[in-house]
């Protein structure tokens, strides 16, 4: 039997109403349809924890591969846009969209890198840099907090790869754009442009990685590049997935942190007991940012590529269909989770979500998203007095079924009295 239709509407999940929360479509699955097909796309909502956890534990069943996406076609209609596959010359999927056992070869080859030791050397240039993006911002009269939202993942980013700092604003410019191709709403003038993009972030790495490949640094402090340079004078793996490597820190360590940010920071704007709270409990401030995690899970969902004819939830899936799992759903399940929609200091398990994944594909880059945003929170209490909305403006969300980012965040903000030096 096949599974429900997810609505009646097939382009709900794209428009205006959905974008700006998701929450509300994501309730009405769990509690209807928590296995639910778009149209004749062949994808499949997954909404609910225990099937999401299922569907992750079925490796076999469930491929990590990314051959293509959700968008609206030229009708507007929901349709599957096929991506490149690769080859053995070309590999496309690395890392969160890899199988076994290639998966394992990439996360072995760069997860010592993403060890205690980095989140422990990033703290000092992570708070310089939030400090000093702050301050800028308050400096110039406030307004949209959204550029410092952005430009401390994005030097974070260019670190850890062992990037010049100069180049920071590429790196934020090229973050941003990371999950343009999973918004589901691309047209030709974006996809052309992203196109243009990926040929220039392309060759900016190439150059670097070629210049690590001449000269490689062998210690456990070495940047990414390095890692990767050494990995193909190994074989470990060949250049060009490197550079797919190295491409996908921006979006998975750029925009992912600068979205987690963005809505942490407008938690904050909007409600004034919680800062108050972290005020005089800075303790709390690690449990405050697992709950924004959950609460406004920066990325929605991921992809799961059937492999073969099977069953979910009691429905028949076949090779080809796709699974769209979705964490921010989950991560508000009520069979999960108590309160679901509420924000709570108080969890006993506090980062007991989804938002960085689970299991053999979890993220390893979340301790240092962890790190950024306690960071931001702290430095941003720290140079203010009070924090708010600025009345009469709206929110702007990227126009993405995939990203929870905000693109504007007008604020009004008082600075402190004095500031830490």
């Amino acid at each position: 039997m096949r599974a429900p239709l997810y609505s009646s509407n097939p382009n709900e999940l794209f428009e205006p109403a959905a974008i700006a929360d998701p929450q509300r479509l994501y309730a009405r699955l769990r509690s209807e349809t928590p296995l639910a097909r778009v149209a004749e796309t062949g994808v499949h909502l997954v909404s609910t924890w225990d099937l999401i956890e299922e569907a992750l534990s079925r490796e076999v069943d469930f491929s990590a591969r990314l051959t293509g996406v959700l968008m609206r076609d030229a009708r507007s209609d929901p349709a599957i846009f096929p991506l490149p596959t690769g080859n053995e010359e070309i590999e496309i999927d690395v890392l969160a969209t890899a199988d076994e056992p290639r998966h394992a070869v990439h996360r072995e080859m760069v997860q010592p890198r993403f060890g205690n030791a980095l989140v422990t050397a990033l703290e000092k240039p992570v708070r310089v840099w939030a400090r000093e993006a702050i301050r800028e911002w308050l400096a110039g009269g406030v307004g949209d907090f959204v550029p410092v939202a952005e430009i401390v993942p994005a030097r974070v980013v260019g670190e850890v790869l062992g990037l010049p700092e100069g180049d920071a604003s590429r790196f934020r410019r090229w973050s941003m754009i990371g999950g343009d191709l999973l918004a589901g709403n691309l047209d030709e003038t974006r996809l052309a442009f992203l196109a243009g993009e990926v040929v220039k972030i392309t060759e900016y790495l190439g150059g670097h990685l070629d210049r690590a490949g001449e000269d490689l640094r062998h210690d456990l402090d070495a940047p990414l590049m390095h890692v990767l340079a050494a990995g193909v004078k190994e074989g470990r793996i060949n250049r060009s997935t490197a550079l797919v490597i190295a491409m996908t820190m921006f979006a998975a360590g750029g925009e992912s942190t600068a979205a987690l940010i963005g809505n942490m920071v407008r938690c904050l704007a909007e409600r004034s007991e919680v800062v108050h709270t972290l005020r005089g409990s800075r303790e709390l401030i690690p449990r405050f940012v697992e709950e924004i995690a959950r609460l406004d899970t920066p990325f929605n969902f991921h992809y799961r590529l059937v492999q073969r004819d099977c069953e979910l939830a009691g429905f028949e899936l076949h090779p080809g269909d796709r699974l769209m799992l979705l964490w921010a759903s989950a991560n508000r399940d009520p069979a999960r989770v108590d309160d679901p929609d509420e924000l709570r200091l108080d969890r006993k398990h506090p980062k007991d979500h989804v938002t960085f994944g689970r299991g053999v594909h979890f993220c390893i880059g979340a301790p240092i998203a962890r790190l950024e945003a306690r960071i931001v929170c702290e430095e941003l209490l720290d140079a203010t007095d009070s924090i708010a909305r600025r009345p009469g403006t709206e929110l702007v969300y990227a126009n993405s079924i995939m990203v929870r980012r905000l693109e504007h965040l007008p604020l009004d903000a008082q600075p402190a009295t004095s500031l830490p030096t």
